[in-house]
C-alpha cells in the first residue's frame, strides 16, 4: 500500500511535498547564520541585543570549556536546567559544539526529580540557571554530577531597560564559591577553544525525558537528523525567511518551545525575542517593540493575552502568524482570536518522540480543534490498538507515524522501545498511543489518549510518576491519581488517597497537596485530593484507574 497522501489536494501551495533533511549537524545552522549575519539580533532579551557573532563567539567558548576543563566527549550527556533565556540557547548550542548530548529539564523539577534524570541520563556536568542551584546542590559531587556551570540571567541585561523585568532574572551574580562550580562569566571568559566538530546527523542529538504509562520518565533519543528534519520543515512550511521574528515565550525544554523560538530562528537568521516569564503585558510590548511576526503559544497563554483590558493599546500589526500545540484551542477562544487579530490559529500535533510535528495545518487552510496533515515525508495512519488492522475515515483508532522525524528509540530501555514500534504495511511505524481519526480530506483529529495521561496548560502529567512520588508520604497507603476538569488549565491532577489507619482522621487534603508541592513541579502536584477507604482493583489485583477516571469524567 502507498503512503497515506489522502492530504495532499491541501497541501500549501508552492510547498514541495517532500524535502531532504540536512546531512549536518544542528550546531552548523548557527556557524551558517553567523558568517552571513554577523550583526544582526539573534536574540533579544528584555531590551538587551546579541548579535550573531556574539551568539557564536559564546557558544564556542562554552563549548571548549567543556571539553577541556570539564572532560566532555563526544555523545556524553549534559544537563541542562534553565528557563528561556539566552544561556539556554547559548548552553545548547555549546553541548552540540562539543559533540555531546543535550538533556533537557524542566525548570519545574524539583531535587528528587532530578536525581532520575541524573542517574538515568550518566550525566556528570550540568548547566544550571543560578535560581535553581538549591535544587541541583544536593547532586553535585558525591551526587553524580562532577562539574556544573552555574548562570546568572542578569549577565545578559547588558542594556538599561524601561521594562518590567522580572525580580530573579535582574538578581545578581551568585557564587556558591565551590570547587565543582564555575560561574557561567567564567566560563565563556577562559578562552578555551573546542576541538574540530565531529558530530554528525545520526548522532545524538537531544535526549528530552517523557513517560509512557508506567514507571519513572524515559529518555527520548534524538538525532541531529531527527531535530533538523522538523526544523528544515518549519522554515519551508510556513515560507518564512530570515526577517522572522519570534516571540520566545513557550518553554524550550520542551520540543515545541526548542524549535519554534531557538531552532528554527537559528536556521533562517532570524531574531528570537525571549521572555523567561509569562507576562502578557510584556508579550504585548515586546510584539510592539520588534515587530514580532511569528508567536507559538499554548491554549492558556492565548486565552490570558485575549483577556488583557489593554490590549487595544499595542500595535500587534506585525504578527502574521499564531498558533501551537499541546493542547486542543476551543472554538470560542480561536473564535475570538480571529476576530480580534484576523488571523487563525493553527493547531500542530506531535510528540516528544517526533522531534514536535508529525502534522500540522496547512496556512491557506486550517482547520479547527484539528492536529492538520501528515508533514513533509511523513505517513501516518489510524489502526486498530487490538487487532492492529488499518482503519478507514472517521474511524477512531491509534495513530501511528513513520517518518524522518521519529526518535530512534527509549534510552536503556529495549522493551519499551520495542512495544513503541509495529511494523506495518512494510514500515516501522511509531504507536503514537494517541486515539483519533483522520476525515475525507486527510485531516487528522485527536480524540483520547490511549496512554494514561494528563495535560495541565500543556504541560504532561504521568500520574504513574506522581504516584510513585505520593507513596514516599509517610501517611498514604495508596494512591491513585487520574486527571480532573479545570476551567483554566483543561485538566488538573486528582489524587484518590487511602490512608494509613494511624493518620485516618488527622490527615488533611492540604496537608498532602502542601507536600506534594514541595517534592514536585507544581504542574504535577495534586491540586485536588480526596480521600477514599479504598481504590478498585482489577482482576489482576491492580488499580483500577480507568474506572476512577470514567467516574471523575461522568461528573
Amino acid at each position: 500500500m502507498a503512503a497515506f497522501a489522502r492530504h495532499y489536494p491541501h497541501w500549501p501551495p508552492s510547498v514541495p511535498k517532500s524535502l531532504p533533511v540536512p546531512r549536518t549537524g544542528i550546531h552548523y545552522n548557527l556557524e551558517v547564520s553567523a558568517r552571513r549575519y554577523p550583526n544582526k539580533a539573534a536574540i533579544a532579551y528584555y531590551g538587551s541585543l546579541i548579535s550573531y557573532e556574539a551568539l557564536a563567539r559564546e557558544v564556542d567558548a562554552l563549548a571548549g570549556f567543556l571539553q577541556q576543563r570539564c572532560g566532555v566527549a563526544r555523545g556524553d550527556r549534559v544537563l541542562l536546567y534553565a528557563q528561556n533565556s539566552p544561556q539556554f540557547i547559548i548552553g545548547y548550542y555549546a553541548i552540540l559544539r562539543a559533540d555531546a548530548v543535550v538533556v533537557p529539564v524542566n525548570p519545574m523539577n524539583k531535587s528528587e526529580e532530578l536525581a532520575h534524570y541524573i542517574r538515568d541520563s550518566d550525566a556528570r556536568v550540568a548547566l544550571a540557571a543560578q535560581e535553581l542551584y538549591r535544587e541541583i546542590e544536593p547532586h553535585l559531587g558525591s551526587g553524580g554530577v562532577a562539574h556544573c556551570i552555574l548562570g546568572a540571567y542578569s549577565d545578559y541585561l547588558r542594556d538599561a531597560s524601561d521594562l518590567k523585568v522580572p525580580d530573579f532574572v535582574r538578581a545578581p551574580r551568585l557564587d556558591p564559591g565551590r570547587p565543582d562550580v564555575t560561574l557561567w562569566s567564567d566560563a565563556t571568559a577562559a578562552g578555551c577553544v573546542p576541538g574540530a566538530s565531529l558530530a554528525g546527523p545520526d548522532d545524538l542529538a537531544v535526549m528530552p525525558y517523557t513517560s509512557g504509562t508506567t514507571g519513572l520518565p524515559k529518555g527520548c533519543m534524538l538525532t541531529h537528523s531527527n531535530i533538523l528534519a522538523t526544523s528544515t520543515g518549519a522554515c519551508a512550511w510556513a515560507q518564512t525567511s530570515s526577517e522572522a521574528v519570534v516571540l520566545g515565550v513557550l518553554p524550550m525544554f520542551h520540543l515545541t518551545g526548542m524549535q519554534a523560538n531557538m531552532n528554527v530562528p537559528i536556521q533562517l537568521g532570524g531574531t528570537s525575542v525571549l521572555m523567561t516569564r509569562w507576562d502578557r503585558d510584556i508579550a504585548a510590548e515586546l510584539i510592539q517593540r520588534h515587530r514580532v511576526t511569528s508567536v507559538t503559544g499554548i491554549t492558556t497563554m492565548v486565552v490570558d493575552f485575549l483577556a488583557n483590558p489593554d490590549l487595544g493599546k499595542y500595535d500587534l500589526g506585525s504578527i502574521i502568524r499564531i498558533g501551537g500545540g499541546g493542547a486542543a484551542m476551543p472554538e470560542a477562544v480561536a473564535a475570538k482570536l480571529e476576530g480580534m487579530l484576523g488571523l487563525p490559529y493553527l493547531e500542530g500535533y506531535g510528540l516528544t518522540e517526533t522531534a514536535a510535528p508529525s502534522h500540522a495545518n496547512p496556512v491557506h487552510r486550517p482547520k479547527r480543534q484539528c492536529g492538520g496533515i501528515p508533514y513533509f515525508d511523513t505517513d501516518s495512519r489510524v489502526i486498530d490498538p487490538v487487532s492492529l488492522q488499518e482503519l478507514g475515515p472517521n474511524e477512531v483508532g491509534e495513530i501511528i507515524t513513520h517518518g524522518p522525524q521519529v526518535f530512534r528509540g527509549y534510552w536503556k530501555q529495549e522493551k519499551a522501545t520495542a512495544e513503541a514500534f509495529i511494523e506495518h504495511d512494510g514500515k516501522r511505524f511509531f504507536r503514537t498511543g494517541d486515539l483519533g481519526y483522520y476525515d475525507e480530506e486527510g485531516y487528522f483529529f485527536i480524540t483520547d489518549r490511549l496512554k494514561r495521561m494528563i495535560n495541565c496548560s500543556g504541560f504532561k502529567v504521568w500520574p504513574a510518576e506522581v504516584e510513585a512520588m505520593l507513596y514516599a508520604h509517610p501517611d498514604i497507603q495508596e494512591a491513585c491519581v487520574i486527571g480532573a476538569r479545570d476551567e483554566h488549565r483543561g485538566e488538573t491532577v486528582k489524587a484518590m488517597v487511602v490512608l494509613k489507619a494511624a493518620a485516618r482522621g488527622k490527615a488533611a487534603p492540604e496537608d498532602i497537596i502542601a507536600w506534594a508541592r514541595e517534592k514536585m513541579a507544581a504542574y504535577k502536584a495534586p491540586r485536588v485530593v480526596q480521600f477514599v477507604d479504598a481504590l478498585p482493583k482489577t482482576g489482576t489485583g491492580k488499580v483500577f484507574w480507568r474506572k476512577l477516571q470514567e467516574e471523575e469524567n461522568a461528573k
